[in-house]
């Protein structure tokens, strides 16, 4: 059965969120002014499936962070498919150096995982200070995409090969503008690397064409995973094995897990076990294809 369909003799399964309108999705308006119509549309359909109880928030922005960091380190010239920085995060272990790739993942996961504030933020980008930072954050007055496109060309000119940090501080700042408690990456996913370099005027537009172009695609994902943590708190029941409900809880936070991470378990083969056995009832998946080394996400 597929998780994203009803069982047999019941109604399918709808979207759970109304899509963006159709006039709201034209990534290509001309003028700020009708672009940012757009944009805002977007991001009020936006708000509530954030906001809706059934979504795994953390994994969703998790999953998104991958997404961003797979652009960032592309933006490096050095590009590295997301399975790879997902091995080398899953796997890294106390001690190891996760490379520059890796480093940048890292980055991200933290700054998802945390709010958008300045000190928060550091604890993502070591290598800005808290009073930097806290200048960035200050959402002050206006359109908080005019504000995150402002704190990109801040970031840039004066950093200018950190690319991929601008993108995120600006993602940041727009979180800031709109009184969202966690980042989500949007302007990361959605500009260009001929974006970056554009006047101001340009650059703003760019970044409402940006958001028009990623919320449908974050609408889309938040109503799979909706629909995915439902079917896995659905079969969780079944599950009897000791600490079940710890590792069920995890799944619905990370995305990607080792059997090894979870400790809640009794051993590493029951969490091998614990894993194959939400994969038969069509409630995980398995990441990598491979035979050992395996990893697991919702």
């Amino acid at each position: 059965m597929n998780i994203d369909t009803a069982p047999q003799g019941q109604t399918p399964l709808t979207d759970p969120f109304p899509p963006v309108p159709r006039w709201a999705r034209l990534d290509r308006a001309e003028t700020v002014e009708d672009a940012a119509f757009s944009s805002g549309a977007a991001l009020a359909h936006l708000g509530p499936a954030l906001a809706h109880p059934g979504v795994p928030a953390e994994l969703l922005r998790a999953r998104f962070a991958l997404r961003a960091a797979e652009a960032g380190v592309g933006l490096g010239g050095r590009p590295v498919r997301a399975a790879e920085l997902r091995d080398t995060v899953a796997f890294l272990h106390a001690g190891d150096s996760p490379g520059p790739a890796g480093e940048i993942y890292l980055a991200w996961r933290k700054a998802v995982a945390r709010g958008p504030g300045a000190v928060a933020l550091q604890r993502a980008l070591p290598g800005f200070d808290v009073p930097e930072l806290s200048a960035l954050c200050d959402p002050g007055e206006g359109s908080p995409i005019r504000h995150a496109a402002a704190v990109l060309r801040a970031v840039l000119a004066a950093h200018p090969r950190q690319e991929w940090a601008a993108l995120l501080l600006a993602d940041a700042a727009l979180a800031r503008g709109l009184g969202w408690p966690q980042l989500l990456p949007l302007l990361s996913l959605g500009l260009r690397r001929a974006d970056l370099r554009l006047d101001e005027a340009a650059q703003t537009l760019a970044c409402h064409r940006a958001i028009i172009r990623q919320v449908p695609g974050v609408l889309g994902e938040a109503g799979t995973l909706l629909r995915r943590a439902a079917r896995l708190e659905t079969v969780a029941p079944k599950l009897r094995a000791k600490g079940a409900g710890e590792a069920v809880a995890l799944i619905l936070r990370e995305e990607a897990i080792s059997p090894a991470a979870l400790t809640m378990l009794r051993s590493d083969r029951a969490a091998r076990r614990f894993c194959d056995r939400l994969v038969s009832l069509d409630a995980l998946r398995e990441l990598t294809g491979r035979d050992t080394f395996r990893l697991y996400g919702l």
